[in-house]
């Protein structure tokens, strides 16, 4: 499989993720077809084309934490994207229990 369609599955996986709920990296990677490949999720997010709208934001770490230097644009701007869909922030983390999207074909949602 070539990186553009391993990338387009991941993005494929994470335009299922519902508003107001969060994936991991790796259940990302296990719901596109490539376990234990968290990275590769976190390759193809940072890859995603201008004119394509993917729910990256839903997206996180498997400690419930924004992947983002704390202090960066990028990290606010997660965060704020996630808070306006009503995620909440508990010490800088994410509740996976509370907010943790499951599929229909997902393990435990713990990594």
């Amino acid at each position: 499989m070539k990186i553009h369609e391993s990338c387009a599955a991941i993005w494929k996986a994470t335009k299922k993720i519902p508003r107001g709920r969060v994936a991991t990296y790796g259940q990302i990677a296990r719901e596109a077809g490539f376990p234990n490949h968290p990275r590769l999720a976190g390759y193809s997010l940072k890859h995603i084309p201008d004119n394509m709208k993917v729910p990256w934001h839903r997206v996180i770490n498997a400690q419930g934490k924004l992947s983002f230097p704390v202090d960066s644009e990028h990290y606010a701007l997660q965060k704020n994207l996630l808070e306006a869909e009503g995620v909440l922030f508990l010490r800088g983390k994410v509740d996976l229990v509370r907010y943790g999207w499951r599929s229909k074909s997902d393990a435990p949602i713990l990594d």
